[in-house]
């Protein structure tokens, strides 16, 4: 039987090469994802816009993270980035070869989305030293061993 992180890694694997990014990191929903980007990016203090027709968790992912909200009216389809950071919310959109050079998309899981597993999300990037961090946020800044083994860096 195949320990619960080599289920994740192929998971985050076959999402990664459906989606064309470099790598892929599993995480609890797209409210987290949009959260650990936020973080990641430093939004603290800092003007971030998007659209005013959105789901409440972006805007309050946005806020917990420090970042300072700007409403815009806009229409959007499938995407639409929280600028001017390099996030995109990308719940609505799940399709091969979707992914955007040097971004953050945010995808969810949920069982009104393209893949209804009910919960999670994932946080595509191409960013190497972003996904290292990425997947020690998504595990209250651990990392993908036994707690013993482990020595804790950041706060997640």
């Amino acid at each position: 039987m195949r320990n619960p992180f080599e289920i994740v890694a192929w998971f985050e694997e076959a999402i990664a090469e459906y989606t064309g990014a470099p790598y892929a990191i599993a995480t609890t929903s797209c409210t987290e994802s949009i959260f650990l980007c936020c973080k990641y990016l430093s939004v603290k203090n800092c003007e971030v816009t998007i659209p005013d027709k959105t789901y409440l968790s972006v805007p309050q992912s946005i806020v917990q993270a420090g970042g300072i909200l700007r409403f815009e009216d806009i229409e959007w389809q499938g995407a639409y980035q929280l600028k001017p950071f390099p996030i995109y919310d990308s719940a609505k959109r799940l399709t091969s070869n979707m992914y955007i050079k040097n971004t953050y998309m945010c995808l969810s899981f949920h069982h009104k989305k393209h893949l209804k597993i009910g919960k999670g999300g994932m946080i595509l990037t191409d960013d190497e030293d972003a996904a290292k961090w990425l997947r020690k946020g998504r595990y209250e800044g651990r990392g993908e061993v036994m707690y013993h083994e482990d020595s804790i860096e950041i706060n997640g």
